[in-house]
């Protein structure tokens, strides 16, 4: 039944227009690959990083850093204006665009933001004013130095700073060393980074209580050599040690680089690097060439750069996840292929993450994850339900039991890697079990929740196939697996449960909202959250309830939904709350009406042209802002695909 308040055939026609927005999105190979934000923390390091090995390559000649034009008034931001400049190329012409890039996007406040939609922030504003600076371009760009310093000084400058990130040193430490080298904070402000920890064994670096999560440890060998280079420690024998370890750090540096030169694909963390190792006069080594290679090619032409390469293996998964049978038949194969292509087949050479996950993006930077690796799994369930659609169930359910099959030997392997990564807790961690002593080593509810959507939706179909098989039809593997799972799924649900706060909602770890209160997103984390208890049959669960009353509850008056109770309502949380309330409302009840309110809130904003518009509500580690262009694209597919599938309209025709 649709709720009085929606119109039928005006959610079937923006549906419909929606579904084909995003299938025109997929590239020649017929996955997703999307577009990340321009992020002004990104450009800032990346120039500074450039800068630094400029002036390697300079240091025995007079050679003045790079001339820049003052912007123009009638200059579109972001453009390079050749003026009356001296002659620039490669590395030189990205620092001049990067530059003017920057001073054409500062806010009013005089600070920066990561994003161009983002509120200015102490950490992005002084990692752009130290840009300046170190490129020698302070005078020519005075009034926004000036305003940038008006902005630091106001926000409480490196105290601020500290405050910000606590006794996580993941990005305080490097935004301080990247001000160090411009000549604005004293190295003795910097902390001294245990480097030599990094010639420890991998497994015992849960032990080693390092001040830095566990993919930061490029960082770690870096920047904590570069403070060395320029204060020693007091202690004798720490600095006897140190001195000991830098060769051998630098060869394990050198061992996890990814072949593109991008650790992550991040363009933040591989600028730290490689600014810390020209720092220290250490531009040739292997690893600062190819970091700043890596720089060079991902700049983009309007002098600008993005927090990373691409997020194509997450937004692939998610928009089959949201298109589910309104994918076409003929890009089925072609995806499932492209999937099983990404999955990390050996140890991670990074991180030494076992076979069997999946990060988020196709290229060499990227490591297996706890939000990437469920959302894969669910997508190659979803291609294979339809292509059972054409098989059978009952064949397709055989081949999913087959070892020989290639998808199940990937889901068998990515089930393992995920009942492996469970912590003792019952979550799930990002990246490493049981590091847990910084935030983003720690079990979160939304990672908790996709991979007990991912386990429960895997051991549903075991028992399918078992059921429709007969009790030959499954090895006792796969009996042996099919009760870790499901001892893991009651687990992980104590842990929701615990982990829920006194008003219902649940907080999630990669996702924030800038206006909300401490850059909270309690309606991403309750709408995650909910979708696993919808997926599990749990809906009259306490915990369930009490989570949708709190999200029907912070709707705003017009209709739709921010991070938080009063926040502005975005795309990507409106139709995050109503893909959930949609699957979980029953006719007359509170999640029905607020479902309706919300869906009417999407189709007004498609009517505005507005419906596409992405919202800054990424939030990489150590609170780096970002927005994905196919982020409000793929929600609003899934919600509004939810609405028409539930009865709200007519079949589509």
């Amino acid at each position: 039944m649709t709720p009085a308040n929606v119109d039928r055939e005006r959610l079937i026609r923006c549906c419909r227009q929606v579904r084909e927005t995003l299938l025109a999105e997929r590239t020649s190979s017929g996955n997703w690959e999307g577009e990340l934000s321009a992020s002004a923390l990104s450009t800032a390091t990346a120039v500074m990083a450039l800068e630094m090995v400029r002036r390697a390559s300079d240091v025995s000649s007079t050679v003045q850093p790079p001339k820049l034009a003052a912007p123009h008034s009638d200059a579109h931001p972001g453009t390079y204006v050749p003026g009356s400049q001296r002659s620039v190329t490669g590395g030189e012409e990205l620092i001049a665009r990067g530059i003017e890039w920057l001073a054409g996007r500062q806010n009013s406040d005089g600070g920066w933001g990561d994003t161009t939609r983002s509120v200015s922030n102490i950490s992005t504003t002084m990692l752009c004013h130290a840009a300046f600076h170190a490129t020698g371009s302070a005078s020519r760009f005075e009034t926004v130095v000036n305003a940038a310093a008006a902005y630091i000084d106001k926000a409480g400058g490196v105290a601020a700073l500290r405050a910000r990130y606590g006794k996580d040193k993941t990005f305080s430490i490097p935004i301080l060393t990247h001000c160090a080298l411009a000549g604005l904070v004293d190295w003795r402000d910097v902390a001294p980074l245990p480097f030599e920890l990094a010639c420890i064994p991998a497994q015992f670096y849960k032990w080693a209580r390092l001040p830095v999560v566990s993919y930061a440890l490029p960082a770690l060998i870096a920047i904590g050599q570069v403070r060395h280079h320029f204060v020693k420690p007091w202690n004798p024998l720490v600095r006897i040690i140190r001195g000991l370890a830098i060769e051998r750090c630098l060869a394990i540096l050198e061992k996890i680089q990814p072949a593109s030169g991008g650790f992550l694909e991040a363009t933040p963390l591989t600028s730290f690097v490689t600014m810390s190792l020209a720092g220290m006069g250490r531009a040739d080594h292997p690893v600062a060439r190819n970091g700043a290679a890596f720089l060079k090619r991902s700049a983009r032409p309007d002098g600008s750069w993005p927090i990373d390469t691409n997020l194509a293996t997450w937004v692939t998964t998610l928009s089959i996840n949201a298109l589910g049978s309104d994918l076409p038949r003929d890009a089925i194969g072609a995806l499932r292929d492209w999937l099983l292509g990404q999955q990390y087949r050996v140890v991670h050479p990074y991180t030494n993450a076992d076979p069997g996950g999946w990060a988020w993006t196709n290229l060499p930077g990227g490591v297996p994850d706890a939000d990437d690796t469920p959302g894969a799994i669910l997508a190659l369930l979803n291609l294979e339900h339809q292509r059972g659609v054409e098989d059978g169930p009952a064949l397709t359910e055989r081949k999913l039991a087959d070892t020989g099959d290639p998808v199940a030997s990937a889901l068998e392997s990515a089930v393992d890697w995920l009942l492996d990564l469970q912590n003792g807790d019952g979550g799930w961690p990002t990246f490493c079990r049981g590091w847990g002593t910084l935030p983003f080593d720690r079990s979160a509810p939304d990672l908790t929740a996709h991979a007990l959507r991912a386990l429960g939706r895997w051991t549903d179909g075991r028992t399918a196939g078992s059921a429709s098989n007969g009790p030959e039809s499954s090895s006792p593997r796969i009996h042996r697996r099919t009760r870790r799972c499901r001892r893991a799924i009651m687990l992980g649900f104590e842990y929701l449960s615990k982990a829920q706060r006194d008003n219902g909602s649940w907080l999630p770890l990669w996702f924030g909202n800038q206006h909300a209160a401490d850059d909270e997103n309690p309606t991403y984390g309750t709408a995650r959250v909910l979708a696993a208890y919808r997926d599990a049959g749990r809906i009259g669960d306490p915990a369930c309830s009490k989570g949708l009353g709190w999200l029907c509850r912070t709707q705003n008056p017009d209709g739709g939904w921010g991070g938080a109770a009063g926040i502005l309502s975005s795309t990507e949380e409106t139709s995050l709350a109503v893909e959930v309330l949609v699957s979980l409302e029953a006719d007359g009840d509170e999640a029905s009406e607020s479902a309706g309110r919300g869906v009417n809130w999407l189709l007004d904003r498609f009517d505005q042209g507005k419906l596409m518009e992405p919202s800054p509500i990424g939030f990489y580690f150590a609170k780096l802002w970002y927005f994905e262009k196919l982020y409000p694209l793929i929600f609003a597919t899934a919600a509004l695909r939810r609405a028409v599938e539930k009865g709200w309209s007519a079949p589509r025709p």
